[in-house]
């Protein structure tokens, strides 16, 4: 679970999962390396729905280890 602060200083919980990830440590690894791209993009869930989430837009990333960061 994620907490992504967007530019427009808004919030949202997305669930990111990488199946080629060994480990927790992994996925948070390829999540800044994609972020920290001009043009990364990412394919989250937010509830029910798929969210493309693209780096130009992202200001910050919270981490948790499961559930909503409360």
């Amino acid at each position: 679970m994620l907490r992504v602060r967007l530019i427009s200083g808004d919030s949202m919980d997305v669930t990111y999962e990488w199946r080629d990830a060994g480990s927790e440590a992994e996925v948070i690894d390829h999540v800044v390396a994609t972020l920290s791209e001009d043009s990364g993009v990412l394919r989250c869930k937010h509830g029910q729905r798929l969210l493309v989430l693209y780096a130009r837009g992202v200001a910050a990333v919270e981490v948790a280890p499961r559930g909503a960061v409360l």
